[in-house]
């Protein structure tokens, strides 16, 4: 696959809040084609953390940033990277543990259940990336890693 096109998609997502449902949707159909189409295996559970991570992020992003959201989807490896842009130049800080705290644990669940995440500030906004294994760790841990 070296010379091979990079597996990817990416879209433009604005409107009201069923883009959301849009964007988790859009990425379960890529991973179904990853499989179908190229004979990667996707994990149940891949698939179902690849759409819980969309689902934050674009969330998180159609909240506090005005104008579209973009959102891509690559594979990279044995990893579905998703990227999504936005144009609020305020970088998200993980907040301490709070079993009061009700809402606002989106971060701390994408950190908890990728094997990588990075947040990057662009000319406008910022681009915040999450990676997921496509397949589970044998040894049962969530993000598809041991804990460090």
């Amino acid at each position: 696959m070296r010379d091979a096109q990079p597996i990817q998609d990416t879209v433009a997502l604005d409107g009201d809040g069923s883009v959301i449902a849009q964007a988790r949707h859009r990425a379960a159909d890529f991973l179904a084609r990853v499989q179908a189409e190229h004979g990667l295996p996707v994990s149940a559970r891949a698939m179902d953390l690849t759409q819980l991570v969309v689902s934050e992020l674009v969330t998180n992003a159609r909240k506090y940033a005005p104008g579209p959201v973009l959102m891509e989807l690559c594979i990279v490896g044995a990893a579905v990277e998703v990227t999504v842009w936005d144009s609020d130049p305020v970088l998200p800080v993980a907040r301490a543990a709070d079993a009061g705290r009700v809402g606002q644990h989106g971060l701390e669940i994408i950190m908890a259940v990728t094997q990588g995440f990075a947040v990057q500030q662009e000319p406008v906004g910022k681009r915040i990336t999450a990676r997921i294994a496509l397949l589970d760790d044998p040894n049962g841990h969530v993000s598809g890693r041991r804990p460090q």
